[in-house]
Formats: structure tokens, sequence, C-alpha cells
């Protein structure tokens, strides 16, 4: 009969093999990629990015992604970058909060919009971020309050691919090897 260990350690196995990674890939430009003709600041719309998430730019070898300065981000400044791919297939991950700027090094593309700010959090988070909320003074006691219908818009974009994605952590699936190896081991 398998001891009560066993059992514990087959619990931590389907454990460990259920529960994601907590970072996200984020495939920058979705099926576009990185290239001219994008506009990224809509992209990063409506996305919350996290310290331990990934950029993943996909784009073919004639262009670069360089990161850089908020100055030469502002002014698409080339050749001062903090670092810079060319592999057509570049991965970043974020490491530290703040805001991360990303152009194009190759001469007049970060104008024609190769260019990405994203502003990273600090904390894992599950909620998308916020929207800005609008605040209003009471109305005076003295007049009349008048209230003038809202005529916001929201527009809807159904994207068909998912530029996000979740991964079992490196640590986990090792971990889960190891514990079945063992229960194997000993049963």
């Amino acid at each position: 009969m398998a001891s009560p260990s066993v059992g514990v350690a087959c619990l931590v196995l389907v454990l460990c093999m259920v529960v994601p990674s907590l970072a996200t890939d984020y495939t920058v430009g979705d099926t576009a990629g990185w290239s001219t003709g994008v506009d990224y600041s809509i992209w990063t719309q409506g996305k919350t990015f996290n310290v331990g998430d990934s950029l993943v730019f996909n784009y073919p070898t004639s262009h670069t992604v360089d990161e850089v300065s908020q100055s030469d981000y502002s002014t698409c400044t080339v050749g001062n970058a903090i670092s810079t791919e060319n592999t057509g297939a570049t991965t970043i991950a974020l490491k530290t909060a703040g805001t991360h700027y990303f152009i194009c090094g190759v001469i007049g593309h970060c104008g024609n919009g190769m260019k990405l700010a994203v502003t990273v959090e600090s904390g894992s988070s599950t909620t998308p971020s916020k929207s800005p909320s609008s605040s209003s003074s009471p109305p005076s006691s003295d007049k009349p309050s008048t209230t003038t219908p809202s005529t916001a818009t929201t527009t809807t974009t159904n994207v068909p691919y998912s530029s996000s994605s979740w991964s079992l952590s490196p640590f986990v699936a090792f971990v889960t090897t190891w514990v079945a190896i063992f229960v194997m081991v000993i049963t």
C-alpha cells in the first residue's frame, strides 16, 4: 500500500501541472508584428504590463528593436540605444517597473511609427487597466441643476489573434518532472 507521502507528492505534482506562470507574453503588434504603419500606442491600450511579463517582437531582419531613453524615443534619435536586437524574433523580459521605450534603429522607421512605449507596473494584476475617472462638482444650492446627456462613444475591436499567453514556469516544470520521477521510483 502506498504511504500518505506518495499521495501528497501526487497532489503536489497535479497542482504544479495546472498552476500557470503569472507572467504574460505580449506579441507586439499582434499579427502585424513589429513594422512600419502600425500605431503601437493604440496596441498598448487596455493592456496592463507587469514586471515579469515579456514583449515578443516578430519582424524581418531589416528592422531592429532598440531600447532607448525617453528623449531618444520622443525625437526618434538612433545610435544611442540602451540595447539593440536584430534577430527577427526578439523577446524582451520586463524586469523593472516604469516606462520602457523601444524604436526601430533603421533611419526613418521610428518616424514612420515603429516606436513603442510601455508602462510596466511593479506587481502582478489580473484586473484590466483602470480607465480615467471623471469628477464633477456638486450643484450649487442656489442655482437649479441642469444635466447634459453624454455623447461618448465606445468602440470595441475584436482581434482574432490573442496577443497574450500563459506558460508553465520553467521552475515549476523542473520540480514537476522530478516529483514525477520520485513518485515512480518509490511506488
